[in-house]
């Protein structure tokens, strides 16, 4: 199985770049992972006291369950991904199946984090974007998506989102073997990227 891993800072692109990998490759070939699906369950910390978590440091997120579904992968086995409801910080009970596949995407805004996880990635992209242009991102989907007023979105930039992003995403820049800038609207780098998935799995094709 070969895993490409996807970091940026929150409203890169890093979606909208795997997206359009996606609508580029044959459907059902490549496998995606989400690090969002992996954050620790909240449920049991008062609703008031939720919005407080910070979710943009690597303690938020279930690195244990993480690397052993992507092992279970490696090994062949099936897994049953979480769901999260960011809305009530919470993992919910429906559950995603997922089959192994030849090529995986897992992104998130920290999968360069931990040191395992970085080994287990045959390439690693860093989505970069204007901090600008991220922030609008954010409060586009956090407003839209997340139901957070502008001012929350804002004030939680501000407390969390970028020291956050100064102290644990851009750092990891320089564990990145390709920096994807302008992150979705970056098409030449969406297909050299696409390009060689296709190879990949043409090689795998023909060595079965």
């Amino acid at each position: 199985m070969f895993i490409i891993g996807i970091a940026g800072g929150t409203g890169s692109g890093k979606t909208t770049v795997v997206r359009k990998i996606m609508k580029r490759l044959p459907k059902g070939e490549v496998g995606i992972i989400s690090q969002d699906s992996y954050y620790k369950d909240s449920s049991h910390v008062p609703a008031e006291e939720r919005q407080n978590i910070n979710f943009d440091e690597p303690a938020a997120f279930d690195w244990t369950l993480l690397l052993e579904h992507l092992k279970q992968l490696k090994a062949g086995k099936a897994i049953e991904m979480p769901t999260y409801d960011y809305l009530t910080c919470s993992r919910q009970k429906e559950t995603v199946h997922m089959e192994p596949h030849d090529v995986v995407l897992i992104e998130g805004i920290l999968v360069f984090s931990d040191p395992r996880l970085r080994k287990m990635m045959d390439i690693k992209v860093f989505v970069d974007a204007d901090a600008d242009d991220r922030l609008i991102r954010v409060i586009s989907r956090d407003c839209i998506e997340r139901g957070r007023t502008p001012k929350m979105v804002i004030d939680r930039y501000e407390k969390v989102l970028k020291p956050m992003h100064q102290l644990h995403i851009e750092p990891a820049k320089k564990y990145a073997d390709i920096i994807v800038p302008e992150g979705g609207h970056n098409e030449v780098a969406i297909n050299l990227l696409t390009d060689y998935i296709k190879s990949r799995l043409s090689k795998h094709e023909t060595d079965k």
